[in-house]
């Protein structure tokens, strides 16, 4: 599929996504699943076929995206920034941490990097990244060299290394990587589990904190948004518990607003929640 598209073109592998997306629309029922329980929730009605089919095209159309972004054949996208003058500001003082989620495309915030006058390194569990994870970085040589691995002896120094250079750390932090702990806040109606490494992660660097977005908002269409989260996040001894709860809490309504204006990006495609859609989350302590 990568070197048919690259061969023959967008418009090609745009044809194609059809077909493919239909096979795994019958053939994966998990995720199927999951999309559907994701959609009830952010729609606020029950989701049909159609909205699950168009969920996974979109994730499709990301992944076909990805690879004309990364092999560096970007004309004919275009993708908008907002909020670029808050995240100048942190760098003109030295590094800061990305936040982000699986939510339309990381590779376009790689774009705009491009541009940036320190580098984005991306914090990754590449461990069960598959071959399309290494087939994909196969496109961009300096991707793999750029990626800090979590999990790795190192992966602490090589982080701290990068902001004491004024580097950006970019991170995807509503998904754990593995049995790690967890901090659970409510979310599109009902409590969800995030992981507290990487809001612990910023309090250690001591670095300001930006949420990013890289929203498909239509065909070779994106938008960046960056959302200023923190000057420097501080998660007190005393209340370290309480401070750290509301950093995620902070960090999941802003998702969910995303997921509320744009609810075909977000691309979590296992059983997310603990609790049905619209389930009492008061006690979730």
């Amino acid at each position: 599929m990568v070197w048919l598209s690259l061969t023959a073109g967008w418009r090609l592998g745009a044809v194609l996504l059809y077909p493919i997306t239909l096979y795994f629309f019958l053939a994966a029922s998990q995720a199927r699943a999951a999309s559907r329980d994701y959609l009830a929730r952010v729609l606020g009605r029950p989701a049909g076929a159609a909205d699950v089919f168009r969920h996974l095209l979109n994730f499709a159309a990301v992944i076909l995206d990805r690879v004309f972004l990364l092999s560096r054949r970007d004309r004919g996208y275009d993708i908008t920034v907002e909020g670029l003058d808050r995240l100048v500001a942190h760098l003109q003082r030295g590094g800061c941490v990305l936040m982000g989620a699986h939510f339309g495309s990381f590779d376009v915030l790689r774009v705009v990097g491009r541009q940036a006058p320190v580098p984005v390194r991306p914090l990754m569990y590449r461990q069960h990244g598959g071959g399309l994870t290494a087939l994909l970085e196969a496109l961009d040589p300096a991707l793999a060299a750029a990626i800090i691995d979590i999990g790795q002896p190192d992966t602490m120094l090589r982080v701290q290394e990068a902001v004491a250079q004024g580097e950006m750390i970019g991170i995807l932090a509503d998904r754990s990587p593995g049995d790690t702990r967890q901090v659970t806040v409510p979310f599109l109606g009902s409590p969800a589990a995030f992981p507290a490494g990487p809001w612990i992660l910023a309090s250690v660097l001591e670095v300001p904190v930006v949420i990013f977005y890289g929203v498909r908002t239509g065909s070779r269409r994106y938008l960046v948004r960056f959302e200023a989260f923190s000057d420097r996040l501080v998660l007190n001894r005393g209340t370290r518990e309480d401070d750290l709860r509301a950093a995620v809490g902070r960090y999941a309504a802003s998702l969910e607003g995303m997921c509320r204006s744009w609810p075909y990006n977000w691309f979590n495609f296992y059983q997310f929640w603990s609790a049905p859609p619209h389930a009492s989350s008061q006690n979730e302590k």
